[in-house]
């Protein structure tokens, strides 16, 4: 196996492995015994901190509530929502009207209906309704919801048709209004608890068990309206160490690990039963620079930090190859990326070039970053720091924190500036430019980083088209725009590496998303 200098296997040597490793998976999975036929057990890297199914916007979290709380579309990425707890659904006049199943039940025993479900959304983008949802972020032309009939719930939006299908078809997951008005806390507007009984959803399992901070534990739901799922119970944990969650995989204490670093790929094909699966996922990692804090008020400057870091160098000596790079705010896939876009080179000269056409030959700045929230994200950032300080015109230092500290900066808005220049992620999880864009570069998304009229005014453009083909050109430009702007340093697509017993029939998803039941054994 070819190895860096370091002993870590590369990208390559892993792919040819992988090959390798496939038909020794056919082989045990037809001589071998299942690794446990009734559990399943999915260690992820942070356990669930609420249990208010839309207090929280993180990819973990989805992970366990979807198998609860069902979103009402079936999403493939890049594609259209498909039917599931809808029916059908038809657009008129800035609106469309959702007809439900009719034998869908809450696992309470109570029936959905068209109220439950634009409660739901009221209780996601307004305030006033429930407690104020981070998943508003994602929902940015929905305006509002009502109760047609029983059966029939109505979506009022402000943009095009194809943006709000995008919007609720990844974010509408529906509680029972009777149960979370008891559920409530009168304090926060929360649902809250430590017990299984603070869920309620119509997804195909129930919890039977929770453990704070610990472990859930569902087992199907009886009187579930679709396919009985695959698995007679169903456990997630958590480990924020990757060597944990792979010392579990090791022991058979798990089945399915996520975010399994580069380093661990090895342990993992080493591993009895187990193999490693990976997919270019939506997320990007990148660097925003607020562009009303000086330097980064200068476009050539921030040109400059993205022509002076060496993303492939990065990819192959950090991340082992794991990883693809930058050349827009949006990944291959979604819709509106621009396939003509490069990302930038890695060019000192050029950099200190336009450092000096920028006038802030000298400057001073400091790169704050998380650790272990990304794939080794504490040795990018330091890579990129150094690689800025190796121009002779800027000095720049790094300072790695928690992600805490990383996520209030994103959040904090244009007009803080105590930390303008950071490290992130950000998965398009809609599938579509808007959601990688608009809270970045508009004012109400929830993260603004960059003010800019003309970026602003282009993507609000796009909200309007109707025509598909139209309005992915719109989505193209704005892409095109944003990388000439340079409001990030383009860093890469992460990489998802997951470890999985051999047996198990699934491939990872674009989008991160893992679901029960579209796995088999």
């Amino acid at each position: 196996m070819e190895r860096e200098a370091n002993g870590r296997p590369t990208r390559r040597s892993f792919l040819i492995t992988t090959g390798a490793a496939s038909v020794v998976a056919v082989s045990g999975c037809l001589g071998g015994e299942g690794p446990g036929d009734d559990e399943f057990v999915i260690t992820l890297s942070q356990f669930p901190d609420t249990v208010d199914p839309i207090d929280h916007i993180t990819g973990d979290y989805f992970d366990v509530f979807d198998h609860v709380y069902e979103p009402l579309f079936d999403i493939q990425p890049g594609e259209a929502p498909e039917p599931r707890v809808v029916e059908d659904w038809e657009h008129a006049d800035g609106a469309v009207e959702l007809s439900l199943r009719d034998d869908v039940q809450f696992h309470d025993g109570q029936d959905l209906t068209a109220e439950d479900v634009a409660f739901t959304l009221e209780r996601q983008i307004d305030p006033e309704v429930g407690p104020a949802s981070s998943q508003v972020a994602g929902l940015g032309s929905i305006e509002g919801a009502e109760a047609v009939d029983d059966s029939t719930v109505r979506f009022e939006y402000s943009g095009a048709a194809a943006l709000a299908e995008y919007e609720f078809g990844n974010y509408a997951r529906a509680m029972s209004r009777e149960w979370t008005d008891e559920q409530e806390s009168a304090e926060s507007g929360e649902i809250v608890g430590n017990s299984a009984d603070v869920f309620n959803g119509t997804g195909p399992y129930e919890v039977v068990d929770f453990t704070p901070d610990t472990e859930i534990v569902l087992e199907p739901f009886d009187d579930y309206w679709g396919d009985e799922p695959p698995f007679d119970r169903l456990v997630f944990n958590a480990d924020e160490e990757s060597s944990g969650r792979v010392a579990a995989l090791e022991t058979g204490e798990s089945d399915l690990t996520i975010n399994v670093l580069p380093e661990d790929v090895q342990t993992v094909q080493n591993a009895e039963d187990a193999e490693v699966r990976t997919v270019t996922s939506f997320r990007n990692i990148f660097c925003p620079m607020k562009n009303e804090a000086e330097p980064f008020d200068s476009q050539a400057f921030r040109q400059a930090m993205n022509y002076a870091v060496d993303n492939e160098g990065i990819i192959d000596d950090v991340l082992s190859g794991f990883g693809e790079p930058m050349s827009q705010p949006v990944p291959p896939g979604v819709n509106g990326y621009n396939p003509d876009l490069d990302p930038y080179p890695h060019d000192p000269d050029e950099a200190a070039s336009l450092v000096e056409e920028s006038g802030y030959g000298g400057a001073e700045i400091e790169l704050v970053a998380p650790q272990g929230r990304y794939l080794n994200d504490a040795d990018v950032a330091q890579t990129v720091a150094d690689q800025i300080d190796q121009l002779e015109n800027v000095s720049c230092d790094v300072d790695v924190v928690d992600f805490g500290v990383v996520s209030d900066a994103n959040s904090a808005g244009m007009d803080d500036y105590e930390i303008p220049f950071f490290m992130i992620g950000w998965g398009v999880i809609t599938g579509d430019t808007d959601y990688g864009v608009s809270g970045f570069f508009q004012e109400g998304g929830g993260v603004q980083t960059f003010r800019d009229e003309e970026l602003d005014q282009a993507i609000e453009e796009s909200k309007g088209i109707d025509d598909p083909e139209e309005r992915e050109r719109q989505l193209q430009d704005v892409n095109e725009m944003a990388r000439e702007k340079a409001p990030w340093i383009f860093l890469h697509l992460q990489e998802s590496i997951y470890g999985v017993r051999q047996d198990v029939q699934w491939e990872p998803r674009e989008d991160e998303t893992i679901w029960a039941w579209e796995m088999s054994q």
